[in-house]
């Protein structure tokens, strides 16, 4: 083994035992947020408003919740055991799920069996199906406001260098990340210069606007264009008789003429000239619908 490889593995070790030396709490369960008094906040699947209390998974891996014990008592670890054969139990990877604190467990599975207290410090913890090994705790200090709530502001990290790092947190995000990013400056801009929106109102009319105009000039355009290169291919393949719009042929003249065009297609008419002459009838009604043709005619002596 060279000496090269030799350092390598000494500074892999000594990293790793650096690492060890340095406590990082992070379980696979942790209480990551609690609100004792909900006056007007989160509700539940019965419109209801209690105390609740978030468990976040901390793992990359799902964790299955039927198997622990929920506790605000230390000396009852069994206090409430999640039951069994609810699939939403399953709790994935750094996903939350939050538990009702109302004593009301008849309601379903997040239902605990006991209530909290806002007027004293609150216990609550975590334990494993055996009821004795720990999984997390976290004492909630009576100090805690109405809908306000007790956590940590990186989800599932209790503690760092300087300590534990539970505190009354600024948002109240149940079934959500604690950590949420700074506001947009230009969103704080734009409500600071239009509180009331109508400049956002305007503007977006106004794109609207300028977009269907866009929108028809092109399409009239390509409709002028393509009238325009269907006109000069019939020109120059020598189907239309004239551009000047003065003497094209009116739609009764041309069916006319197709339908003459058609007899003689189909040789149905008496053999005649070969002169075919039409002209235009100036009557101010149709001949065809004249109530005269429909009259018995006297005969003619």
């Amino acid at each position: 083994m060279t000496d090269k490889i030799k350092l390598s593995i000494l500074a892999i070790l000594l990293l790793l035992f650096a690492g060890c030396n340095e406590k990082f709490d992070r379980s696979d369960l942790v209480i990551n947020e609690v609100v004792v008094e909900n006056i007007d906040g989160y509700t539940n699947d019965f419109g209801e408003r209690s105390a609740w209390i978030e468990i976040y998974n901390n793992t990359t891996r799902t964790l299955e919740l039927s198997s622990i014990y929920i506790t605000n008592d230390p000396n009852d670890t069994k206090k409430y055991a999640v039951p069994r054969g609810d699939v939403k139990t399953q709790l994935k990877p750094h996903q939350q799920a939050v538990f009702w604190a109302d004593n009301k467990p008849s309601n379903g599975t997040f239902h605990l069996n006991f209530k909290l207290d806002p007027n004293k410090e609150n216990y609550i913890a975590l334990y494993e199906s055996d009821g004795e090994t720990l999984i997390d705790e976290l004492l909630i200090p009576a100090e805690l406001q109405a809908n306000q709530s007790y956590g940590y502001e990186q989800d599932g990290i209790k503690n760092d260098k300087s300590g534990h790092l539970a505190k009354i947190l600024s948002r109240v995000t149940p079934n959500s990340n604690n950590f949420v990013e700074g506001v947009n400056p230009k969103i704080t801009a734009l409500k600071e210069n239009d509180p009331w929106g109508g400049v956002m109102t305007v503007t977006a009319m106004f794109v609207v606007f300028m977009a269907l105009l866009l929108l028809f000039i092109a399409f009239k355009f390509t409709g002028k264009t393509a009238k325009w290169l269907t006109k000069q291919k019939a020109i120059e393949s020598g189907n239309i008789i004239s551009q000047d719009k003065d003497h094209e042929l009116s739609g009764e003249i041309l069916a006319a003429i197709s339908a003459a065009i058609y007899e003689i297609d189909q040789d149905v008419h008496d053999i005649e000239s070969t002169i075919l002459t039409i002209d235009e009838v100036k009557r101010n009604y149709s001949p065809w619908s004249s109530k005269i043709y429909g009259l018995r005619q006297l005969p003619k002596k």
